[in-house]
């Protein structure tokens, strides 16, 4: 089993120019999906923005980063971003949900999603938001 822990940056309308940036820095392979790929569009005006992306590059350097919809908070200086945890399996991911879940806060419960067998996020106890997956192997947009 392996699992990775990954910086999870969060932009509003500025995911796509940013994960560009740093593909052109790191190189690698980007990936992105937008809410409207994703079938998950709450605001038509933000169908084209970024739902998930990520850069990884042969070297090891991996980012990913998303658009936050304009329905939910976003402050630049207070949840720029998320370490997002990503394992090959559900049992993997669920051991260690439920031992993140000590003392935090549940943003969206651990569970199937359209874009991976089972997603969730947290607010530790410390502060720090989590996003748990299976991974799922995605194609380019």
């Amino acid at each position: 089993m392996s699992v990775n822990a990954v910086t999870h940056l969060n932009f509003r309308g500025d995911a796509r120019a940013a994960l560009t940036f740093y593909q052109s820095v790191f190189t690698g392979h980007m990936v992105m999906v937008t809410y409207k790929d994703a079938g998950n569009v709450t605001d038509p005006s933000e169908a084209d923005q970024v739902m998930w992306g990520q850069v990884a590059a042969d070297s090891g350097f991996r980012v990913m980063a998303y658009d936050v919809p304009s329905h939910l908070p976003w402050d630049q200086g207070e949840n720029a971003f998320f370490v997002s945890l990503r394992g090959e399996t559900a049992e993997e991911i669920t051991s260690y949900w439920e031992k993140l879940c000590d003392g935090a806060k549940i943003v969206q419960p651990l569970e199937p999603a359209q874009w991976a067998p089972l997603y969730g996020m947290l607010t530790d106890r410390f502060g720090v938001t989590w996003v748990v997956d299976v991974a799922t192997e995605y194609s380019a947009s």
